[in-house]
């Protein structure tokens, strides 16, 4: 992966893990189950999921990490997208490092990016952060965490403005390199932020190449304006269920969307998919139910090959 887009803008990114909370070799990192060998078109089957943990607390308003590791294990994906991660932020998550306690729980490896970075309450304490991670069975080989245009909730009369949390990573795949990005991108009724976040998010990924995927909670629908851009380049793996809230889903706001080759890219494309091979395939997707958040989680099953294979 180029190294030209790093926002933390320091040549030890990967040396100096804790600037992005990636631990890059857990002990005993448990192996996919459900898929044993590829498939006889020459594909890798991968199992991807974005989950919205709502600080861990389920619709009920209690924090319970043990019940959302759970429901991520109960889902067996080799990659998971989490937003809404606390990292020492505060008393709701009991100053827990969230993402951390998923990855050992579930043997994972791990990379968190920070939306929100800031000073420890006490001196000498870690820093109280908030923002996105991946969860990924496959080593984890670089990261980085992008700036995009953000209307920051933390100070008074924000405009909008870079800010960072949106999170990449690049897993290896029985050799396969493939592009992981996490995103979380703006709640407010009016669009205009998430229009700009868009253009940025499309011109990030056009810097890489190779299979790519995107994992989120867009805070839109489908069919939104402000998403429309994203499925000039993007397949959305489209589960056709609601996703929020949990309890009574009435919207799809979360998505798995694939970068697309042409035919038998998988899903339901919302534009010209090109000519040349497919890179990734949707074989299915799905949502869960949930108890353990205000979201429920979108599952896929793909088949990732190389271009030319």
């Amino acid at each position: 992966m180029s190294l030209r887009r790093r926002t933390a803008r320091t040549p030890q990114l990967l040396l100096a893990a804790s600037l992005l909370g990636v631990l890059l070799a857990p002990p005993a990192a448990a192996a996919p189950r459900h898929s044993p060998g590829g498939s006889p078109g020459g594909g890798v089957p991968l199992r991807v999921a974005t989950y919205n943990i709502h600080a861990g607390a389920g619709p009920d308003g209690v924090f319970d990490l043990g019940r959302q590791a759970a429901e991520l294990r109960s889902l067996d994906a080799d990659v998971i997208g989490l937003q809404e991660v606390d990292r020492h932020w505060g008393a709701r998550s009991a100053w827990r490092d969230l993402a951390g306690e998923l990855a050992r729980r579930l043997r994972m490896h791990v990379s968190f990016a920070p939306i929100y970075s800031l000073d420890p309450v006490e001196p000498g304490g870690p820093r109280a952060e908030f923002g996105v991670a991946v969860l990924s069975r496959h080593r984890i080989v670089s990261a980085e965490n992008h700036e995009i245009t953000r209307l920051s909730t933390q100070v008074p009369n924000p405009s909008p403005a870079p800010a960072p949390g949106f999170g990449e990573v690049v897993v290896r795949v029985r050799g396969l390199p493939v592009h992981v990005y996490v995103t979380h991108l703006d709640y407010r009724p009016d669009p205009a932020v998430r229009v700009a976040q868009v253009a940025d998010t499309r011109r990030i990924m056009a810097e890489d190449r190779g299979p790519k995927i995107l994992l989120g909670d867009f805070n839109a629908e489908p069919a939104a304006t402000e998403l429309a851009p994203l499925w000039k380049e993007l397949t959305d793996a489209d589960p056709d269920a609601p996703t929020f809230p949990a309890q009574a889903p009435v919207k799809r706001i979360d998505f798995v969307a694939v970068s697309k080759g042409g035919p038998g890219g998988g899903g339901r494309p919302h534009g010209d998919g090109g000519g040349s091979r497919a890179a990734i395939t949707v074989k299915r997707a799905w949502v869960p139910e949930s108890a353990a958040s205000d979201h429920r989680p979108v599952v896929a099953d793909l088949l990732v090959r190389a271009r030319g294979r």
